[in-house]
C-alpha cells in the first residue's frame, strides 16, 4: 500500500461553512480522493495534516502552531516512505493582519517545497514527488469569519500563477482547483460539500498519473 500525504489548512480539513463543524472523510477531497483511487486498485492510504488556519511560512499572531514550514520536515520523516505529498495552503496568507501578495505566498510556497525535500528520512528511502494544489480564491468573506479576510480578494489576485511558476522552477506537479471549484456563497473562503466531491474527482485522473 502506498501513502499519500494531504498538507494543508481548513479548506482540505473540510470546515463547514458558517460552522466549527467538519465533514465525514468520505464527503472532503482528502477522502473522496482515497476512496476513489482504491476502487481504481490503486491501493493507497491518504494520511491527512490539516490545520484550521495554517499559513505558508507565517505566523498566526493570536494561535500558535500555524508555521506550516514548522515541524513539516519530521512530518516528512514520521511518515517516510511516502508516494506522495499534495500540498494546499495559501489562503491564510492573506488574512487581514498579513500584507502579504501573490508573490510573498509562492516564496513562502517555495520554502515548504524546499523544507519537503530536505527532510531528514531514513537512509535509502527516497523524497516523495510533490502535487502542488492552488486553492480556489476567496471572494466576499462573511459571516464570523468576515474580519480575518477583510482585503483578501485584492491581495491574493494572481496566486494560481505564481503558485504555478514555483511548482514548475522547482520540478513538482501542480494543479489549480480554482480552475474546477469555488469557495462557498455562505462564507467567501471555505468548500461546500458539493465542491469537495468535485476536487477530489478531479485529482484522481492528476494522482494516478503522478503514481505511475
Amino acid at each position: 500500500m502506498r501513502h499519500i500525504l494531504v498538507y494543508g489548512d481548513s479548506m482540505s480539513w473540510g470546515l463547514i461553512p458558517t460552522t466549527r463543524k467538519r465533514l465525514n472523510f468520505e464527503e472532503r477531497w482528502p477522502g473522496v480522493l482515497e476512496i476513489a483511487l482504491n476502487s481504481a486498485d490503486k491501493h493507497v492510504r491518504v494520511v491527512e495534516d490539516c490545520l484550521n488556519g495554517r499559513r505558508t511560512v507565517w505566523e498566526d499572531p493570536f494561535k500558535p502552531g500555524r508555521n506550516g514550514s514548522q515541524g513539516l520536515a519530521q512530518r516528512i520523516e514520521t511518515l517516510t516512505p511516502l508516494s506522495l505529498v499534495v500540498v494546499m495552503l495559501g489562503v491564510n496568507d492573506f488574512q487581514s493582519m498579513h500584507q502579504n501578495n501573490a508573490w510573498l505566498s509562492a516564496q513562502g510556497l517555495a520554502v515548504i517545497i524546499n523544507t519537503i525535500r530536505q527532510a531528514p528520512v531514513e537512509p535509502g528511502m527516497q523524497i516523495p514527488p510533490i502535487l502542488i494544489v492552488a486553492p480556489p480564491m476567496p471572494y466576499d468573506p462573511k459571516g464570523m469569519i468576515a474580519p480575518k479576510f477583510v482585503g483578501c480578494e485584492e491581495k491574493c489576485e494572481g496566486l494560481a500563477e505564481a503558485y504555478k511558476e514555483v511548482a514548475a522552477a522547482a520540478g513538482c506537479h501542480f494543479f489549480d482547483a480554482g480552475s474546477v471549484v469555488t469557495c462557498s456563497e455562505y462564507d467567501g473562503v471555505h468548500l461546500d460539500a458539493d465542491q469537495h466531491l468535485i476536487l477530489g474527482w478531479e485529482l484522481v485522473g492528476v494522482v494516478s498519473s503522478i503514481l505511475k
